[in-house]
């Protein structure tokens, strides 16, 4: 072991004491259910942890890792990767994602990402015309994150995302700001821990975030006045939102039966501030690291009943050399109560 691992070890273990000390902060609360906004940011991108049903915090490496634990960012593969991202999300709402990653040798890995929501063309009602005025109007919400990741020594990484949280309807918009951090550790090939892996995982911190524009005006004759008097601009004041923080912690196993067959456990707790806890699971197969299987199982505990809408979700993958660029292909299918399924297709570039 090198001495700069001998001094980063305690300070890696210390900020993972830390994170885990926030949990009372996160505490899940049902009287809160429903009350957080900004719920984009809550939305996973990347087929491959969507197919383990979440549950890669700890085994998410390279530019996948940045939704997921931006600690495995540090794990880039090569130089610099690219990532694009499609999602058919419920209600026929598109979440499409791209992303790219630069690994600075001696400093760490860069990255900056943006995910979009496409909502369509939503017909324009008023309380003249409650079937619609024959125009139409599209929501548009973003992220834009920035995020840096670091090995500090051979089994430990840090991570960070910096992220512009932008929703704006018609003429109302809100913006805010959100931040990520995350830790991954290896137990080392000679100990008796040899494949098990641990992360710790803190998402979407951040100050309030308040709706505000033109939409939000009314022209109006004051309470008590003649009806022809001048109309006076009201506005109104909407009512601030807190971000849907999240703590998460996963531990991952890696079984090798042989050198070209791989089966990784997955599994991860996440505790909310605005929610129930829920519990998930993931399998990963990989031959050859080419070839891979998932499937993954998310469960939200409500008495005896599952609460959340997500269940099961299965995926594959296959891993290309393409004239010396790496090329992954990944789906995922997630099943839904309520909505049909959701499908997802992403493609990486690694250089």
């Amino acid at each position: 072991m090198r001495k700069g691992d001998i001094i980063m070890k305690p300070m890696a273990c210390i900020l993972i004491a830390l994170l885990c000390g926030m949990q009372v902060s996160f505490a899940g609360n049902e009287s809160k259910k429903g009350t957080a906004g900004a719920q984009e940011l809550l939305l996973p991108v990347g087929a491959r942890g969507i197919a383990l049903g979440g549950s890669n915090a700890s085994t998410a490496k390279g530019i996948d890792a940045i939704y997921w634990n931006p600690a495995g960012l540090a794990l880039i593969n090569g130089r610099g990767e690219a990532l694009f991202s499609h999602m058919n999300y419920i209600a026929d709402i598109g979440v499409n994602f791209g992303a790219v990653a630069v690994n600075i040798e001696e400093v760490g890995t860069l990255a900056l990402s943006l995910k979009s929501l496409d909502f369509g063309n939503i017909p324009i009602t008023t309380e003249e015309f409650p079937e619609g005025t024959g125009e139409t109007f599209s929501p548009s919400y973003s992220v834009i994150g920035l995020s840096f990741a670091r090995s500090l020594t051979d089994r430990i990484s840090v991570g960070a995302n910096f992220k512009l949280v932008s929703e704006k309807i018609a003429r109302t918009s809100a913006t805010g700001l959100a931040f990520d951090a995350g830790v991954q550790y290896a137990f080392g090939t000679e100990t008796a821990l040899s494949g098990v892996k641990f992360a710790v995982t803190l998402k979407n911190l951040g100050p309030s975030m308040q709706y505000d524009g033109a939409d939000l005006e009314r022209n109006v004759v004051p309470p008590g006045t003649a009806w022809n008097n001048a109309q006076r601009a009201l506005k109104y004041t909407s009512q601030a939102f807190e971000l849907p923080s999240t703590l998460e912690l996963g531990i991952s196993y890696d079984f090798m039966p042989t050198d070209a067959n791989r089966l990784t456990l997955n599994t991860l707790f996440q505790n909310t501030n605005f929610g129930n806890d829920e519990y998930k699971g993931g399998l990963e197969y990989a031959f050859n690291e080419q070839f891979f299987l998932r499937g993954g199982y998310l469960y939200s505990p409500e008495g005896n009943v599952n609460s959340s809408i997500y269940g099961a979700s299965v995926g594959g993958g296959v891993n290309m050399d393409i004239g010396g660029v790496r090329a992954q292909l990944d789906y995922a299918y997630r099943e839904t109560k309520y909505f049909q399924g959701t499908n997802t297709i992403s493609v990486l570039l690694g250089f």
